[in-house]
C-alpha cells in the first residue's frame, strides 16, 4: 500500500466509491468567497461529474478514505474476505486533492465515505480530519458530505455534522432479518439510534440559530441514506414501507435505492443477477409520489402486484390509476389540486399551471395539453369543458393503450 502513488490509490478508492448513490449536495445553504477570503464557493458554479437518481448534474469528488474493511457484509465488494486491491488516504491527502480538483474547476465538494479501518472511532476520527483540516486550516467552503459510521462515538458523529452540509448513515437493507443474514456485523437498532442522534442535533441547533445569531450549523442540508435494492428477498413494498418509516421517524431529506450489483468472490448466499434497473427507477418513482404527490405509503404498495413488487412495464402513478378507476375521471375546472395530482402525465407544475389558468377561464382539452408534456396519458382520466372519455376510462385494454411501446433498438441503424 505504501508503494501506490496517489493516482493508483485515487483510481482504487474512487472506483470503489461508485457503489454509493447517496451523494446528492441539492439543500445545503451556499456560501461564497466575497472578499477573496475563502476558497470553494458554491454560488452558481460546478462542472457535472455524476447524475443524481433524480437526474441533476453535480460535480463532487467521490471517493473513499480507505476500502480495506474489517467487517465482511456479503454484498460489499470491499468486505474484509474480498480479494481486491487495497488502499488508503491520509486526511491530508485528501484535503489537497480536494483542494487541488476545486482549484482546477474539477469539482464543487467532497462525498467522502470509507471502509472500516482498526475501529470504528478511528475510521471516524480520520473522517472527521479531513473536514477539519478543509475547513479550518485550507478555509474551503464548498460543499462536504460525510457518510458517517453508526457504530462510532455519538460526539464523532456530532463533530462530523459541524463541519459537513450533509451527513448519511446507510440502512443497506430495507428489513432487519436481511442485514443480520448479509451483514452481520450491523445492527439495525443501532444505525436507526445513530440517525435518531443525527436527527434531534439538527433540529437543536436549528432552534438555537433561531435565538444566537452566530450559533453553529449543524448539517444544514440534512441527513439521507441508501438501501440496497434486490440483494435479499425484501419486495417493494418492504422497501416502501422502510422509505417512509425512515422519512417519517427521521425526516431526512433523501432515501437512496441502489440496485444490487454483483461482485467479484460473491458469497453464495447473494442473488446471481442484477435486479433489472428500471426496478431501482420505479422505487424513485414511487418515492417521488409519498414526498410530493400526497401518496401514503400505503397507498403506493396498493399500486404492486400479486408478489409486492411495482410493475416494470408503467410507473407506479398509472398503476394505481388502473387499479382505481372509479376515482376518475376528474374534472379538470372542479377537482381540487390534491386529486389532480392523481392524474397520470399530470406532474406538479402541470397542476399548478391548470389551478392558475382556471381562476381566468373554464379549461378545455386543448388547453390542458398547453399546460403539459403530453396530453394522451391524461385524456382517460380527465373531464374538460369539451371533453368527456365516456368509456375510454373504463376500456379493458387501456392499460395496454397506456403502457411505453417496447422499441429493439438495432446497433447499425442509419
Amino acid at each position: 500500500m505504501g508503494s501506490l502513488s496517489t493516482i493508483e490509490k485515487l483510481g482504487i478508492l474512487a472506483d470503489a466509491a461508485k457503489y454509493d448513490a447517496s451523494c446528492a449536495s441539492s439543500g445545503t445553504a451556499k456560501k461564497n468567497s466575497i472578499g477573496g477570503k475563502g476558497v470553494g464557493s458554491t454560488e452558481g458554479m460546478g462542472i457535472c461529474h455524476a447524475y443524481t437518481p433524480d437526474g441533476r448534474c453535480i460535480s463532487l469528488l467521490k471517493i473513499l478514505l480507505t476500502n480495506h474493511c474489517i467487517f465482511d457484509c456479503h454484498y460489499c465488494i470491499n468486505r474484509k474476505s474480498s480479494n481486491v486491491r487495497r488502499a488508503r488516504f491520509t486526511p491530508q491527502e485528501i484535503a489537497d486533492l480536494t483542494i487541488s480538483f476545486y482549484k482546477r474547476n474539477y469539482i464543487e465538494g467532497l462525498f467522502l465515505s470509507s471502509g472500516i479501518i482498526k475501529s470504528s472511532n478511528f475510521t471516524m476520527e480520520q473522517m472527521v480530519e479531513t473536514a477539519r483540516i478543509l475547513r479550518e486550516e485550507m478555509d474551503f467552503r464548498g460543499y462536504i458530505h460525510l457518510k458517517t459510521i453508526p457504530e462510532a462515538d455519538p460526539e464523532l458523529v456530532h463533530q462530523a455534522g459541524l463541519l459537513a452540509d450533509r451527513v448519511s448513515i446507510n440502512v443497506e437493507l430495507p428489513t432487519d432479518s436481511g442485514l443480520t443474514r448479509l451483514a452481520p456485523d450491523k445492527n439495525a437498532r443501532q444505525i436507526e439510534g445513530a440517525m435518531g442522534k443525527v436527527k434531534s442535533d439538527i433540529v437543536e441547533t436549528k432552534d438555537a440559530r433561531k435565538r444566537f445569531k452566530h450559533a453553529p450549523r449543524f448539517a444544514p442540508a440534512g441527513q439521507s441514506t441508501q438501501m440496497i435494492v434486490g440483494a435479499d428477498a425484501a419486495n417493494d413494498s418492504d422497501i416502501m414501507g422502510k422509505a417512509s418509516r425512515l422519512y417519517k421517524g427521521f425526516r431526512l431529506r433523501r432515501v437512496y435505492y441502489s440496485a444490487f450489483s454483483p461482485i467479484p468472490d460473491a458469497s453464495a448466499v447473494l442473488p446471481l443477477k442484477r435486479p433489472p434497473l428500471i426496478r431501482e427507477h420505479r422505487l424513485y418513482q414511487s418515492d417521488w409520489l409519498m414526498r410530493f404527490y400526497g401518496y401514503q405509503a400505503s397507498e403506493v404498495m396498493q399500486a404492486t402486484d400479486g408478489d409486492g413488487n411495482l410493475p416494470l412495464d408503467i410507473d407506479p402513478k398509472l398503476a394505481w390509476a388502473l387499479k382505481f378507476r372509479e376515482q376518475f375521471p376528474l374534472d379538470v375546472n372542479r377537482a381540487p389540486k390534491e386529486l389532480l395530482l392523481r392524474v397520470p402525465g399530470l406532474g406538479v407544475t402541470a397542476v399548478q399551471r391548470i389551478v392558475a389558468a382556471r381562476r381566468h377561464r373554464t379549461l378545455r382539452l386543448d388547453d390542458v395539453g398547453k399546460l403539459t408534456v403530453s396530453i394522451a396519458k391524461v385524456r382517460p382520466f380527465i373531464c374538460a369543458l369539451d371533453w368527456r372519455p365516456t368509456a375510454l376510462t373504463d376500456r379493458a385494454d387501456l392499460r395496454a393503450l397506456l403502457a411505453p411501446k417496447q422499441e429493439q433498438l438495432e446497433l447499425f441503424a442509419s
